[in-house]
């Protein structure tokens, strides 16, 4: 389907039926019928630039505005942009939200922060949390109680204790690490590697290298499959898809796409 310019990140609604694809190079982000197979009318954001990090929950899409160091969302219904928040840092990338809708995370690439933004009824607090260089993927253990983040820029991984909103670890990563997934279990953490080849699995508990899976290209997106039996790698520099099969943690097939993927994003219709 034909999206938007410098096409990114990749999120769907929660009934399956619309995907969000964020268009770096400008200030849409693009809309695709799933169901119909068709690309729709593109989200105009107006003054929020750079959109990238999407995540769609709770009814609603979050996305970062990275030009306009901003995180907003944006509601489907009233089609409108209906929450913005400034996080005053430097290249806003990625983003989740926690299960309780309370806490949105971003990852600041060159700032090397991490913004926790807190619902505080009237009022949203925000504290930046300096980890790596270069903080862009990341995502929460299931418990909620850990934040990993991958810091492309210094090759490590920060481990954040979000009841202290503090870093309490840092790992030695890959050479570039440019996404982070837990597996559903909460067992290990994918690491991609944009700069090179293989996708690192590191342990959680012990935190530290498990297995390093060799793939035939540079790893970027990352996605698990809500069974958990699989994982899901963009291979951007061999135009393909990498399964992953999370019994044996081998690759077990591959999936050819358009020209350098990148984000990934699970779409079941309901």
């Amino acid at each position: 389907m034909p999206a938007g310019e410098n096409p990114h990140e990749v999120a769907v609604a929660d009934d399956g039926l619309i995907a969000y694809i964020s268009n770096y190079g400008g200030n849409t982000i693009s809309r695709v019928d799933l169901a119909g197979q068709k690309a729709l009318p593109p989200v105009d954001l107006g003054a929020l630039r750079q959109p990238h990090g999407l995540e769609f929950v709770g009814g609603k899409l979050y996305f970062t505005a990275e030009g306009s160091k901003a995180v907003g969302r944006y509601d489907p219904v009233s089609q409108k942009v209906d929450w913005v928040v400034g996080t005053g840092q430097n290249r806003t990338h990625m983003v989740i939200v926690s299960k309780d809708f309370k806490t949105v995370l971003t990852s600041n690439i060159s700032s090397s922060t991490i913004s926790v933004i807190e619902n505080q009824g009237r009022d949203w607090a925000i504290t930046n949390v300096a980890v790596g260089h270069g903080s862009e993927g990341l995502d929460l253990t299931p418990d909620g109680r850990e934040l990993w983040v991958a810091n492309a820029g210094d090759h490590t991984i920060s481990i954040i204790d979000m009841a202290q909103k503090k870093v309490i670890a840092a790992l030695p990563s890959t050479d570039n690490a440019n996404r982070l997934k837990i597996t559903r279990d909460g067992k290990y953490a994918f690491v991609s590697n944009l700069g090179g080849s293989g996708l690192l699995a590191i342990d959680v508990a012990t935190r530290k290298p498990f297995r390093t899976i060799q793939t035939a290209g540079s790893t970027e997106g990352l996605l698990m499959s809500p069974d958990g039996a699989h994982a899901y790698t963009t291979m951007n520099d061999h135009d393909s898809v990498a399964v992953i099969d999370l019994k044996t943690f081998t690759i077990t097939s591959e999936v050819k796409t358009g020209r350098g993927p990148d984000g990934l994003a699970w779409a079941a219709r309901r």
